[in-house]
């Protein structure tokens, strides 16, 4: 099982829940009420669920693809430690992870 745990933009909100290898983070973000929207359904068309992985936890998960990168360059707030939640399947061997949710989001379906 994995700990993730949410954070809100303001940092004034953390829900923590657990999860099954093969979960998608997004899938969970939604099940779990978090203001991610996932337009796209994960065919990174979109950039609507754009999250900030905590620091420690960024250089545990697999680098991302070309094609995740050049969709965060639409994505607002992006940081380094940017991903898209529709990219990250959780792990046997992820303990936890520290989600941010971003201050705003951009819908490129919608341009």
């Amino acid at each position: 099982m994995t700990l993730v745990r949410f954070i809100s933009a303001d940092g004034a909100s953390v829900t923590e829940v657990e999860a099954k290898p093969g979960t998608r983070l997004l899938d969970l973000a939604q099940v779990n009420d978090q203001p991610l929207e996932g337009t796209c359904e994960g065919a990174m068309a979109c950039s609507t669920c754009h999250v900030l992985i905590g620091a420690a936890d960024f250089a545990k998960l697999p680098p991302p693809t070309d094609e995740e990168e050049d969709m965060l360059d639409f994505a607002a707030g992006v940081g380094r430690t940017s991903r898209l939640a529709c990219q990250i399947w959780l792990t046997d061997a992820l303990e936890s992870l520290e989600v941010r949710m971003p201050a705003a989001a951009v819908d490129m379906s919608r341009r």
